[in-house]
This record gives C-alpha cells, sequence and structure tokens, in this order.
C-alpha cells in the first residue's frame, strides 16, 4: 500500500489536466482499494532522472551504507565520474564484500522508490526503460549530498545508499577505499532480521540460547556461515584487495568461454569474470621444453609402453605386462595399494588410457591399443605433444563435460591452487546452472575429463591424485587453451 504522501502526490498528477470523468474514475479506483497498483503503473512509466553528461570528468568521495543495519555497515570510496553503473555495481559488491550472486537494480533520485534503470537481465525479460549500461556515475549523482539507491538481492532485499560527502576536481586514477565499518551479512541470510539473528549468535561467541531457529544445531549453522565470519570485522586492505581485482579487466578469452561469461554477466553474475581478471589469468600462455617435457612425462610414458602398438585381452583391456610396465615408469605403483598389474583393477591407469584416447593420441582397431600420429610425433618431441593437448582441450561433447571443462581451465589458468580447484569449479557451475542430481540448491561436482588431464598434466601419477599448490606450467597450459585463437 502506497504511504499518505504518496497519495497526495499521486492524485495531484494523476489529476492534473484530466477531464471530470477521467478524474471520476480515480475517485471510483481510489475507493476501491487499487492505490498500490496504481502508484505502481504509474511509477513504472516513470524514467530515472539524470544529469547531462559534464564537459570534464571529476571525481566522488562517496559513503555506501547498508539502510536498515545497526550498528552501521558502511564504505567510504573515491570514485571517477566516469564509471558506468555496471562497473559500479562491481565496485559495491567487492567493497561491500558480496558475491554476486543475485540481480540488482540501479535508481537515481530523492528517494529509494524511484525509478530504475533496467539491467541486461531485465532487457532478456522483456522489460523497457532505460539500460544501466549506457548511464555513467555523475549522470545519477553531481553535487555533495547526492544520492543514488542501490538494491541487491529481491529476495533478502539488501537496500544501499551511495551518497555524495565531496567532488572532487581530479577523478581518481581508480577505485579507491578510504574506510568503512562492519563485515558484509553472510548471502542469502534472510535479509536484515537473519542477519541480526545471526550477528547476534556470533557476538555471543555461540551460545546455544541466540542459535537462530533456522538451524538444526551450532554445528550446521557453523557449516553454513561463511569461514571465520564475524560481523564486526572489516579489513581495509582485503578490500582494497577486492577492488583491484573488481576494476580489473578480464583476460580475452576464446569464443565458447567468452560466450559462457557472457551468460553470467547478463545475469548479474561475476564468477567467472572475477576468475579470468586474476593477474595470473593475464599471465604467459607458453611453456618452455623442459617444462613441455615435464607436463606430458605421463602420456609419454605411456606412448613409450605401447610402442606401436599392443593386443587388447579379449575383455578389452590392456595386458597385465603393460598395465605393470606403465604403473612402474610412471610412479603409480609407488602409491597404488595392490598388484597394479590388471587395468580394471587399476583406475589411475585406466584414466590415463581413457585420456590418451579422448587426447586423439592412441586409437582402438580390431582390438589392438596403437598410436596416432599425433601420438608418435609426441613420443619424439614432448612441445609437439604439449601443443596437441593444448588444441584438444577441452574434452568432451556434451555440455556438461564441456562447460565443466572450460571452468576448469579457467580456475587452473587464474593460478588457483590446485586443492582448491573442484570447490572453485563447482561454484561456476552451480552459476551456469548445473545442479546435484535432482537437488537444485546443491553445486555440481567438479569432474570432468578436463580436469582429469590438468591433474595429470600436474603431476597426479607422481603423487598419489594428491595435487596441491599452484604448479605454474599447468596454469600456463590452461591459458594457452582459454586463450586459442
Amino acid at each position: 500500500m502506497a504511504e499518505p504522501r504518496d497519495v497526495q502526490e499521486l492524485v495531484k498528477r494523476l489529476m492534473a489536466g484530466h477531464s471530470t470523468e477521467e478524474n471520476q474514475a480515480l475517485l471510483e479506483a481510489l475507493l476501491g482499494g487499487q492505490v498500490s497498483s496504481i502508484f505502481e503503473r504509474l511509477q513504472a512509466d516513470q524514467e530515472p532522472t539524470l544529469h547531462p553528461v559534464p564537459a570534464e570528468v571529476r571525481g566522488y568521495r562517496v559513503r555506501l551504507d547498508l539502510r536498515g543495519a545497526k550498528p552501521p555497515v558502511w564504505r567510504r570510496l573515491e570514485l571517477p565520474g566516469d564509471l558506468a553503473l555496471p562497473r559500479l555495481h562491481e565496485v559495491i559488491q567487492a567493497a561491500m564484500g558480496w558475491t554476486d550472486t543475485h540481480l540488482h537494480r540501479f535508481r537515481s533520485g530523492g528517494d529509494h522508490r524511484s525509478p530504475y534503470f533496467i539491467t541486461a537481465f531485465d532487457v532478456d525479460e522483456g522489460e523497457d526503460g532505460v539500460l544501466e549500461d549506457d548511464i555513467r556515475l555523475d549522470q545519477t549523482v553531481a553535487a555533495e549530498g547526492d544520492r543514488l539507491w542501490y538494491e541487491y538481492d529481491f529476495g533478502d532485499g539488501w537496500d544501499h545508499v551511495l551518497r555524495v560527502e565531496a567532488v572532487l576536481d581530479e577523478p581518481p586514477a581508480t577505485v579507491r577505499c578510504m574506510g568503512g565499518r562492519m563485515g558484509c551479512p553472510p548471502e542469502d541470510c534472510g535479509g536484515l532480521g537473519g542477519y541480526e539473528e545471526l550477528a547476534a549468535w556470533v557476538r555471543s561467541g555461540y551460545d546455544d540460547s541466540f542459535l537462530p531457529e533456522v538451524f538444526d544445531d551450532a554445528a550446521h549453522a557453523h557449516d553454513w556461515l561463511p569461514l571465520e565470519w564475524h560481523p564486526d570485522h572489516f579489513d581495509i586492505e582485503e578490500t582494497r584487495a577486492a577492488l583491484a581485482v573488481a576494476v580489473a579487466e578480464p583476460v580475452a578469452v576464446t569464443d565458447e568461454l567468452a560466450e559462457l561469461a557472457g551468460q553470467l554477466e547478463r545475469r548479474g553474475i561475476r564468477l567467472l569474470r572475477e576468475v579470468l581478471s586474476r593477474p595470473l589469468s593475464h599471465g604467459p600462455a607458453e611453456v618452455t621444453a623442459a617444462e613441455a617435457a615435464r607436463l606430458t612425462e605421463t602420456y609419454q610414458v605411456f606412448l613409450d609402453v605401447i610402442g606401436d602398438g599392443v593386443c587388447l585381452t579379449g575383455a578389452g583391456y590392456l595386458p597385465p605386462a603393460v598395465v605393470e610396465h606403465f604403473a612402474e615408469g610412471s610412479g603409480i605403483s609407488r602409491w597404488w595399494i595392490g598388484k597394479a598389474n590388471r587395468e580394471d583393477l587399476t583406475p589411475p591407469v585406466a584414466g590415463v588410457r581413457d585420456a590418451a584416447r579422448s587426447l586423439g593420441l592412441v586409437t582402438v582397431r580390431k582390438g589392438r591399443l596403437t598410436p596416432t600420429a599425433a601420438g608418435n610425433r609426441g613420443r619424439q618431441d614432448p612441445q609437439a605433444l604439449w601443443q596437441h593437448i593444448v588444441k584438444r582441450l577441452p574434452l568432451g561433447t556434451s555440455d556438461a563435460d564441456r562447460q565443466a571443462g572450460w571452468m576448469a581451465l579457467a580456475v587452473a589458468g587464474s593460478g588457483v591452487p590446485a586443492q582448491e580447484w573442484r570447490s572453485a569449479i563447482s561454484d561456476l557451475l552451480f552459476a551456469l546452472g548445473w545442479r546435484s542430481g535432482s537437488d537444485r540448491h546443491s553445486a555440481p561436482p567438479a569432474h570432468s575429463p578436463t580436469l582429469d588431464v590438468l591433474s595429470e598434466l600436474a603431476g597426479a601419477a607422481r603423487t598419489g591424485w594428491n595435487v596441491t599448490g599452484t604448479d605454474f606450467a599447468t596454469a600456463t597450459t590452461a591459458r594457452a587453451v582459454i586463450r586459442r585463437g
């Protein structure tokens, strides 16, 4: 229902210049309880208030507040006036600590109910209006005290207000955080009410009497909360580092991966953009001969073992002697429990064979496994083998395998430590709409044939699939794929 002052303004605007019959219809609508719908329709027909683009770019020192939060949750920022609203959205997400997994909306004008700018998502939904992509910050605010409204997550309803504290003659070269207070609420916690309950529980030292009722027990709550989250924690250096990533430009990538990134950005999700913007994503995409030899060692050993070809068993497996020879040469036998002489009982060996076949290094004809032309070249030239692998990735023909493969390559190429690959890939796949089986609330597993190859390049056969840390040559390989022309 509209507030009294809203109704008064509505009546004045609707009655102005209207005939007696039209005013009578308005009166009947008001008496019939249709005030809210009329008010909303009138607002929808309006467009946001805009200032003309200034002749010179200035800067703004602003305070960004989460409306209704007590104690106040805020950030002080210095922003260039020519910052486009989509980039401002990314800045707000990074400065506050949100994860950009929900829709957002900007409004300019005197209050938070002013007409809003539409997003690319709104356009896809068939909505008309002023697209935020074409609007700069200095078209929405101009002087000290001016405000811009920002809503994030229409379910939880996180309302923010950006108020100009000072107009700077010289715009900052980049976005800067000058201060702030309090931690960002956890995503999907139920809005201000849920946030306040969580904050009270954490501040109490996790006293069970303060545990929010939505959780089964304290263990459930701890599993759900972001690691080490505290409502009173604000670290300006962490925020500045997050802003540096937010304003960085993503690396140019191949069309298929670029389309996936575009799909997410049209929905207001920037997880993939953040990955592709990390400094290491802009790193080199060529390896040395020594690096190529180390990366491809497992596949070289496999090609050497099969030589000109081997006859498979009647069940289609590698002969035991070949399995044992490869397991010893690759390092698998040093950690595998068992004799490592049967392919069906030694999954790491079967995995290498499957990957080699998917990579086009070997083929099976009439019960015989033989190297392809690319496989024969790779036995003699590790650099040629590496280049062949780059050209074949990602593996798979299904949407599931290819998208999981692209996400694996993006994550590995950004320098994420190997022990964190699966979690990061699962988050990206969840953002793309994939789920774990029939559970629409759980992220899917990260597994893909491409991830298996990346793990192998990083030394999985030698380490018992316990690959950790950042292998920079493997990251370089992933970058070579995602930046392939």
